[in-house]
């Protein structure tokens, strides 16, 4: 490095485009999204971007295997061309280049993992982990609990660090007006939430996340005053809306599908209580949970499961709960204890609480000295 200069070049199958909106809720696009802009902005650090964003084309697998082909004969001249101090790759995906260019590339190699990308049930893909890691130089990943992934899969423990993800500070002033929300709520999708609780659940519709679970499980032992609105797509849809038609009480649940962000903002800022419910699956894992803190932002309160990179985001009393995974009885207890007791002064230090612990600007600090020490130590 040219004094105190540090000059990343950034790896990525799912970065979107500059100036993109995104729609899509969570995930690892926006996490990528919100992180390369925080170190754009820093003194002494450039970012030379060697992105694509597959998710939105029709090919998701040709489209990232092409990408990796290209990048496979490129990014060893990249790397010296941009004059690199380190390379840093989005998710183990597009690390798995690391092994194939580690004698070609004269700088450290630095990856992200999110969860699944380390415990994805493929056989061979598993085979193929423990070699990515030995030909990485950092690991940063985005809870502790895929950290302990990592190092269950041959990861030197020396070699890798847990680092949470933030939220935009930008987004939070941005929600609207409780009331107002859940007046346009009720206006643009029919949901009746006068004198009613909101809860609210926002994510991929796949197994892990407990969805059917919760629904079949602890909403009949709720109060009938609460409504349950459901934003997200995926394989588990149509059991999810099976359990919702099986159940007593079940006209009170609303799928409502993907929806925009504007839509989204709304469902937070209505919401009485976020709900994560998440049960364990082999093979699939919670990487971090980054919509319990857009929902936090909001003053949403959440209940979750105490269950993999949840635990990096929910400290109990401060800005959720976190319960013992598919415990029905403890999960209604708490919904129905915090409902009746304060919940005004919990949503209002919920959202203190995040203010204080989480910002990608702080996350975007601990990435820079990460990577220094990274860089340093590969030099010695």
């Amino acid at each position: 490095m040219a004094g105190n200069n540090l000059k990343v070049l950034y790896v990525s199958h799912t970065h979107p485009p500059r100036g993109a909106i995104m729609e899509n809720v969570g995930g690892m696009q926006r996490v990528s999204l919100h992180l390369i802009n925080e170190l754009e902005k820093m003194q002494g650090v450039s970012v030379h971007q060697e992105t694509i964003n597959v998710s939105g084309k029709g090919w998701i697998g040709l489209s990232t295997f092409s990408f990796l082909l290209r990048n496979l004969f490129s990014l060893p001249a990249l790397a010296k061309r941009v004059n690199a101090d380190v390379i840093l790759f989005s998710s183990m995906v597009t690390a798995s280049l690391a092994v194939f260019i580690r004698n070609r590339v004269s700088v450290p190699m630095v990856t992200i993992n999110h969860g699944r990308d380390v415990t994805l049930p493929n056989p061979l893909y598993q085979n193929f982990v423990p070699r990515i890691f030995a030909s990485l130089d950092g690991v940063i990943s985005v809870s502790s609990a895929t950290r302990e992934e990592c190092i269950k899969r041959g990861m030197d423990p020396t070699k890798g660090v847990a680092l949470g993800n933030g939220f935009n500070m930008e987004r939070l002033n941005n929600f609207p007006d409780k009331l107002k929300s859940k007046n346009d709520l009720q206006e643009e999708f029919g949901i009746d939430l006068e004198n009613k609780f909101l809860l609210l659940s926002v994510g991929r519709q796949v197994k892990r996340k407990g969805h059917e679970w919760f629904i079949r499980n602890v909403f009949p032992k709720l109060r009938k005053d609460l409504v349950f609105v459901v934003i997200g797509d995926g394989p588990e849809k149509e059991n999810i809306r099976r359990a919702a038609k099986e159940i007593e009480g079940g006209d009170r649940i609303f799928l409502l599908g993907r929806q925009p962000d504007e839509i989204l903002n709304k469902t937070y800022a209505a919401a009485d209580l976020f709900m994560m419910p998440n049960i364990p699956v082999e093979g699939d894992m919670e990487g971090f949970g980054i919509v319990l803190l857009e929902a936090n932002m909001a003053r949403t309160p959440a209940v979750a499961a105490d269950l993999e990179g949840i635990k990096d985001v929910i400290t109990d009393g401060e800005n959720g709960y976190r319960l013992p995974t598919m415990d029905d009885q403890a999960f209604a207890d708490k919904i129905n204890t915090i409902l009746e007791n304060g919940l005004t002064e919990f949503a209002e230090h919920t959202r203190s609480f995040v203010l204080e612990q989480f910002s990608w600007n702080n996350v975007a600090k601990k990435y820079i000295e990460y990577m220094r020490t990274v860089i340093d130590k590969y030099s010695t």
